[in-house]
């Protein structure tokens, strides 16, 4: 039986309108090599200056893992050779980071939870774009100085589903403290995996195995169950040692593995040394002040919905595993609607028809429309059932919930005469079967709701119906 050891290494884009040491823009998708200056693409006699918000944004991390923040800490050069890399170097940070220490906290679907430590989180700036058209490779310096948090993390993951729950966890924390949009997609939330086994019971650390580049959690764990299994076969068959060494993988989203990319290289390979164009970085103790205060988090709003607002654990969790959908949540209790109907409604019905691209921030019904429908389902004016058709119908309609009802002819009935009327109808259409329901056949009370349900178009109010039969009956 074998143990698995994890530790990820995260670079975090931080939202910056400019890039780490330079005046140039940050902005996404741009034409290739247009955000860029003499600093980004290393032209000599380039002074870099930092840029103040990145070590504002790198203290409210601090805070939010309960880290312990450097008031001095200090830039290295990294030296490495590489196309993306106009300098030669990288400028990051190595003996002393901003961020030492901290950790997070992991929950299980069984209630349980794990402390995760976090090593450090050290500022850098980001490399370049290399882009691979048919036997040309393209480089693209746009990305080049982007400012990066750098988020190590302790070999604390024994298993890929604690990998991806650490992962989503600081990729919620980024998004609360809004100091990285995190889109994996645009390569601002990329992590690195080092992957390696031990037989159950050892304490020692065996090679670890980095694996390079990965932007989907779905990926992340596919890859790094891939190189478990790897290992492991390598170690049954004898082959470890040849076949398990320091080295980097890239994960083959196509043929689902990991190959090999390039030896892993230690610290002493980038023969670091401090940065000579940059002074200290010294944070004032205004400044830790500052920044120190920082907005509830995900695991402060779950428990803080959890009592204040009855839900259920898991529905509390659902929704504060993104702010978006915290913040729509809280709009809608915040206009009158009920918190345990705004959560089905919200978590259930509004999330699963949220398709092809969809998501709480870009649904075409807001927090205000989707809080008017659950109020008018508390109030009676429609039922659950008419409430779907009514957000099928604003999902496609950009109208009001009221005008919707009317339009669709949804207002539920509420009139006791109305629905006695309708009620009398039917008993009197069905005699032998009100006969049959007397001398005992109670199963035939659902064909009377339903009768009442069908002559009155489905406004009738359903429990009113049930009430009135039973009177009638």
């Amino acid at each position: 039986m074998f143990e698995v050891v994890i530790g990820l290494e995260v670079h975090a884009q931080l939202n910056t309108n400019t890039k780490i040491f330079c005046s140039c823009a940050t902005s996404f998708g741009e034409e290739p090599n247009t955000n860029v200056c003499p600093v980004c693409l290393g032209l000599p006699g380039a002074l870099p200056v930092l840029n103040r918000e990145v070590v504002t944004k790198s203290i409210s991390l601090g805070k939010a893992i309960g880290a312990k923040i450097n008031k001095v800490s200090r830039f290295d050069r990294k030296n490495y050779f590489y196309p993306d890399l106009p300098k030669g170097y990288q400028i990051s940070q190595f003996e002393v980071p901003i961020v030492d220490g901290g950790e997070l906290i992991i929950d299980f679907d069984d209630g349980t939870s794990k402390r995760i430590g976090v090593t450090r989180a050290h500022l850098e700036e980001d490399a370049g774009k290399n882009i691979h058209q048919g036997d040309q490779s393209l480089v693209d310096l746009n990305r080049a100085g982007t400012p990066l948090l750098e988020i190590v993390s302790e070999p604390d993951m024994r298993s890929s589903d604690e990998a991806v729950r650490y992962l989503k966890k600081l990729h919620s924390i980024l998004r609360y403290l809004n100091i990285s949009d995190a889109n994996m997609q645009e390569g601002s939330f990329r992590c690195d995996a080092n992957v390696s086994i031990r037989p159950k019971g050892d304490k020692k650390l065996y090679t670890r195995v980095e694996i390079k580049n990965l932007n989907s959690f779905k990926f992340i764990q596919k890859s790094i169950e891939y190189e478990v299994n790897r290992q492991i076969e390598a170690w049954e068959d004898g082959v470890y040692e040849q076949e398990v060494y320091q080295e980097t993988r890239l994960y083959d989203i196509a043929k689902d593995e990991t190959r090999s990319m390039r030896g892993k290289e230690d610290s002493a390979e980038y023969r670091y040394f401090p940065e000579p164009d940059l002074p200290l970085l010294v944070i004032s103790d205004e400044m830790m002040a500052k920044y120190s205060v920082i907005p509830e988090l995900p695991d402060e709003k779950k428990a803080r919905f959890v009592k204040q607002f009855k839900l259920k654990k898991y529905d509390a969790e659902v929704i504060t595993s993104s702010i978006e959908m915290a913040h729509f949540f809280e709009d809608m209790i915040n206009r009158g609607a009920d918190a345990k109907l705004s959560t089905t409604w919200l978590t259930t019905e509004l999330q699963g028809r949220l398709k092809g691209g969809l998501s709480i921030a870009t649904s075409p019904v807001d927090s205000e429309k989707l809080a008017n429908l659950v109020m008018r389902i508390s109030d009676g004016s429609i039922s659950g059932k008419a409430g779907k058709e009514v957000l099928d119908y604003l999902m496609q309609n950009d109208v009001n919930v009221d005008e919707t009802i009317e339009k669709l002819g949804l207002k539920q009935m509420n009139d006791d005469s109305a629905i006695v009327a309708i009620i009398d109808e039917i008993l009197a259409n069905n005699s032998d079967k009100v006969e049959q329901y007397k001398a005992g056949k109670v199963k035939l009370f659902g064909f009377f709701v339903g009768q009442t349900m069908k002559l009155s178009k489905g406004t009738a109010n359903p429990k009113r119906v049930n009430e009135l039969l039973k009177e009638k009956l």
